[in-house]
């Protein structure tokens, strides 16, 4: 099912700041000592999601392949955190097993947290993704709680994914996912308070004279 040395590739992204950076996620499947590594700079979320990813497979009833599996974030130099590195180390990993068509994958750029039962949750920067997404031409898997938000980026096709199987079955075509539609904004109550501003005391204070000047 998997050949020899076999390397898939799924694209993601790296936040930094206010800003969504690419972020290629290699899987090579390689014979060897059974081992499960992740490379390119991960921090602890990311290197956590070994067993995350690990646990969701073994939910839809799959085993790792008995091999050396590594996975590649590339860009190295970049920092990488998070936990929105699951969903497309896993789609890597399939790909890599033969079990979803990486051509396919390769329109989409992917982020979500996994569950250990399979079901993806959501992470911060979904709307990032999606305008990264739609600057390149390429459309978004993310959680389904967050398609709505992903769809405020417009022309985007946005796959919002309820729980791996799910998204399985959707890029096999067997059952479709709904296509999310933007969320409404909700008007604000009130404004911002200015006791959710953590110190910056001459800052409130000058907006504080300010205020009371007109």
């Amino acid at each position: 099912m998997w050949g020899n040395n076999m390397v898939s590739i799924v694209s993601t992204v790296a936040y930094l700041g206010l800003e969504a950076r690419s972020v290629e996620v290699q899987c090579q499947i390689a014979p060897g000592v059974v081992s499960f590594a992740v490379v390119g700079l991960p921090d602890k979320a990311v290197a956590e999601s070994r067993e995350r990813v690990r646990a969701a497979i073994s939910a839809l009833g799959l085993a790792l392949p008995p091999k050396r599996i590594t996975i590649n974030l590339s860009p190295a130099d970049l920092p990488k955190e998070g936990s929105h590195y699951d969903l497309p180390i896993a789609l890597a990993l399939l790909a890599a097993m033969g079990l979803v068509d990486a051509e396919a994958l390769a329109q989409y750029v992917v982020v979500g947290e996994l569950g250990l039962d399979g079901r993806v949750a959501g992470s911060p920067g979904v709307l990032l993704a999606a305008l990264h997404a739609s600057s390149r031409g390429m459309g978004l898997i993310c959680p389904a709680v967050q398609g709505s938000e992903a769809a405020w980026a417009g022309e985007i096709e946005v796959i919002a994914a309820p729980d791996l199987l799910g998204l399985l079955n959707h890029l096999k075509g067997q059952s479709l996912l709904r296509t999310p539609e933007p969320g409404i904004a909700e008007a604000r109550k009130g404004g911002p308070d200015m006791k959710m501003v953590k110190g910056q005391e001459t800052a409130k204070r000058a907006l504080e004279i300010a205020a009371a000047g007109g």
